[in-house]
């Protein structure tokens, strides 16, 4: 018989206790302190109590729980001598089932571990979907953990322990997150589209109106049909659009969704995210046979990252009717054209079907977006939902110091005019500068000299050219121009000092997208809705809500993202337990609108 909520918050501390048996290895005080912070509203809310506590906990306790837990596939697991609930996760994971290689790889792996850190390997071997991951999978990730710090990979222990919990509790409250497993599966699917070959096959790379983008737009497209959406297309840029109707005709839509590019080599869930959990939602409604008295209108926006062509956004951007001319003749690396590319992929290619795009903001609601962290903030927090407060404002330059070269071997060190030293005292500069706004009560400030660069450079010879990128960014405009003056400062005052020229262009200006207030709230209430409280950051990477803020009050929500919050790359992942409070919390939103 399955656990219930009720049953746990009846219970006194030591039947409590009892109740939560084996969800944290051979460590019932976790439960003894949670006990306190009953009733619990949600098997959500208890997982973060639970989280909690262990977070607060001394540093002494957290060892103590690492080491509670046996090696995989270690000597206790050969002996029998794991926990019912140990011997069937490693057991899911196919580690009772090594081959002799496999198992002396991982008695060394072990060994090494131990070694270096002097705690056992923590790993969630049932993995993000909770199926359990393959020997290849655990191995590897295994190996790359032996290079982290020891800080973070005793955080990252901690982590895994409580996704660990978090499978625990599930199969005790015999608990299935259907919509959270779709939406994980629709990511995993889409990622079988890919422009890798041969060296990078491997990689996930799908860029604007390639086959592979083609091929995620047709699944798009069946997806949003097998849901239930009313309407379904590709627009002339190239977005998929799914409407729901409401019962109002006269009611404004809620706009939603996000983009189904990638960078080169990224990660599944960056923007398809944003596509994925409203889907989930229509699809939802549309199985109860429930319409809202607004429609739903999910776009997947077919262009953010700028990858084919030097242009960003150029799906979002043609709903705002901000959709550059010129953008039209921009050619990529094999010398076709955006035109060309719309046309080869049965697109009209015409500039007054693309400005026809525009959407009047007076049908509209709202435009809110998911989107994974691609941070490490909410990881680090053991929260799963995060409510954006505003998406950074930026700004990049293009820069260059030209100094003297001369030979390494005969220049005095007092007499060189070293233009790469000149740029590392730039780099050093920014790192400290956009460090003092740590503290903001807007929010923190990141700077990043992206490139440096010293064209023909030797060994042997004092750099006398060097190239670089500068990156700013902050959560407000007068942040930003209070940053980015001081950069320009600053590399004014070094180049002086130290004899060397320099040449310096601002390439892009963003503005700033604060969230609009009372959607920031309607998040908020949503997220507070799963039993999770409301916790609130800026976004530190561009979002196509921030084209949308332009014509419409915007508002998004984040979801954690594993392995520290890593995005744009193939280690991003997240849990389909936290999608489905993405996809319960968008629910709340709509239905409470």
């Amino acid at each position: 018989m399955s656990l219930t909520l009720d049953q746990l918050n009846n219970a006194d501390q030591a039947g409590f206790t009892a109740l939560l048996n084996g969800v944290y290895e051979h460590s019932p005080w976790i439960a003894e302190q949670a006990w306190a912070q009953r009733p619990f509203k949600t098997l959500a809310h208890l997982k973060y109590a639970l989280a909690q506590v262990v977070r607060q906990a001394p540093q002494t306790a957290q060892l103590g729980l690492i080491r509670a837990h046996p090696e995989l596939a270690g000597k206790a697991a050969v002996a029998g001598q794991l926990t019912a609930e140990s011997t069937n996760e490693q057991s899911k994971a196919g580690l009772t089932h090594c081959t002799a290689e496999e198992f002396d790889l991982l008695q060394q792996l072990n060994q090494d571990y131990n070694a270096r850190f002097g705690w056992p390997f923590i790993m969630a071997v049932r993995g993000p979907r909770g199926q359990g991951l393959s020997r290849s999978a655990i191995i590897a990730i295994f190996q790359r953990r032996l290079d982290n710090h020891p800080d973070f990979e005793l955080a990252e222990c901690l982590r895994n322990i409580h996704r660990i919990a978090e499978i625990r509790l599930n199969d005790k409250f015999a608990i299935r997150n259907l919509e959270g497993e779709l939406v994980w599966d629709w990511c995993e699917a889409l990622a079988q589209h890919t422009e890798g070959i041969g060296d990078t096959a491997g990689h996930l790379t799908v860029t604007y109106l390639t086959p592979a983008h083609q091929a995620c737009a047709k699944n798009l497209q069946t997806w949003m049909h097998d849901c239930g959406f009313d309407e379904v297309s590709q627009d002339a840029v190239g977005n998929v659009v799914g409407r729901y109707q409401g019962t109002d005709p006269n009611e404004p839509w809620l706009l939603t969704g996000s983009h189904f590019d990638t960078v080169r080599n990224g990660g599944k869930y960056d923007g398809r995210l944003g596509i994925f959990v409203p889907m989930a939602c229509v699809r939802q409604l549309h199985r109860r046979g429930q319409r809202l008295p607004f429609g739903i209108e999910v776009v997947g926006f077919a262009e953010e990252e700028g990858q084919r062509y030097k242009a960003t956004f150029l799906g979002s951007s043609a709903l705002t009717g901000d959709f550059n001319p010129a953008w039209l003749d921009l050619i990529d690396a094999d010398g076709i054209t955006v035109r060309q590319a719309m046309v080869d992929a049965g697109l009209p290619g015409k500039l007054d079907a693309i400005l026809a795009l525009k959407r009047d903001p007076c049908r509209y609601k709202a435009f809110v977006e998911v989107h994974i962290e691609q941070g490490p903030v909410l990881d680090e927090i053991d929260m799963p939902l995060g409510v954006v407060t505003s998406i950074n404002g930026s700004a990049r330059y293009s820069g260059e110091v030209i100094g003297m070269a001369s030979h390494a071997g005969t220049t005095p060190m007092d007499r060189r005019k070293d233009a790469a030293a000149a740029v590392a005292k730039l780099l050093l500069y920014v790192e400290r500068r956009a460090g003092l706004d740590l503290q903001s009560p807007h929010g923190p400030s990141v700077g990043t000299v992206g490139v440096l660069n010293v064209p023909q450079g030797s060994i042997n010879v004092v750099p006398g050219r060097c190239l670089f990128t500068v990156d700013l960014r902050a959560p407000n405009n007068e942040q930003r121009d209070a940053l980015a003056a001081d950069m320009e400062g600053a590399l004014k005052s070094i180049c002086e000092r130290r004899g060397v020229h320099y040449k310096l262009e601002r390439t892009m200006t963003a503005t700033a997208a604060p969230s609009d207030p009372a959607w920031q709230a309607r998040w908020a209430l949503a997220v507070q809705a799963t039993g999770l409280p409301a916790y609130t950051l800026p976004s530190g990477a561009g979002h196509d809500a921030m084209k949308l803020h332009q014509v419409m009050p915007q508002a998004m929500l984040f979801v954690r993202g594993g392995n520290a919050g890593i995005s744009h790359n193939p280690l991003e992942t997240i849990t389909s337990d936290d999608a489905q409070l993405c996809v319960d919390a968008f629910m709340h939103l709509l239905e409470n609108l």
